[in-house]
């Protein structure tokens, strides 16, 4: 995608995440509570199942295995999934242009799973669920980090040129001042959150920030797995240095 696109041209897979995860929120707005109930337990990540609670909860020992994955996609209510929407919009849409959409859904299932392992270290056998894209779209957060701030506005472009801007190394990536000042801010909405309660399938759970935080150091530390360009323009650039 050329970086003369529109900024509000978004890539397909980042497009394709959006509606999977609104048309699943809308098809639990029409079902009875007994049954969104049922649905959002299969689909949730809950730690109690690796605890020995796997054959009593929804889906069985199948969801110990999908729901790694599944609770991706599964909101807590609107304003959960909105915020998620719009976050994956603008670190999202950055990354799957710069990568690919196959590789930044890969990406971003990684990350999500990266989430879910740090949430399951921290609250093994505890049965509230997890639900929500946090964690993949925290880990796409962070690869996008790693290049949004080297991007450069040609003359006449409306939007920079994140595709050809390169890769940071993780130590200028930690050293850089707007960055750590970014993640101040990103790390006190976390803090601020985690201590709020919210209702998940009928009782108060506070907000997975350890989740948050998995899928944000997989997301740093993987994405120069992910991204080729950057390579590429980081050695032109020590060429003509």
């Amino acid at each position: 995608m050329a970086a003369t696109e529109p900024i509000l041209n978004v890539p397909r897979s980042v497009a394709g995440a959006a509606v999977l995860m609104t048309g699943i929120q809308l098809v639990r707005e029409l079902l009875p509570d007994e049954v969104d109930l049922t649905l959002l337990l299969a689909l949730a990540f809950i730690p109690a199942r690796y605890s020995g609670a796997a054959a009593e909860l929804p889906g069985g020992y199948l969801t110990a295995v999908t729901s790694f994955v599944t609770y991706m996609v599964v909101h807590a209510g609107w304003v959960h999934l909105v915020v998620n929407v719009l976050w994956m919009l603008a670190f999202g849409s950055a990354v799957a242009r710069r990568v690919g959409d196959l590789k930044f859904l890969l990406f971003s299932v990684l990350c999500g799973i990266a989430g879910a392992l740090t949430h399951l270290a921290f609250h093994f056998g505890d049965m509230a669920p997890v639900v929500g894209a946090s964690a993949a779209i925290s880990g796409q957060m962070a690869g996008a980090l790693r290049f949004i701030f080297k991007a450069q506005r040609l003359p006449g472009e409306r939007v920079p040129d994140f595709i050809h801007a390169p890769l940071m190394s993780l130590g200028q990536t930690l050293s850089d001042p707007r960055i750590l000042m970014f993640l101040v801010f990103w790390m006190g909405i976390n803090a601020y959150f985690g201590l709020s309660a919210l209702k998940i399938a009928g009782q108060e759970g506070a907000i997975a920030w350890e989740a948050h935080i998995g899928g944000f150091l997989c997301g740093l530390l993987l994405f120069g797995l992910f991204d080729k360009t950057g390579r590429a323009s980081e050695d032109e650039e020590r060429r003509l240095s």
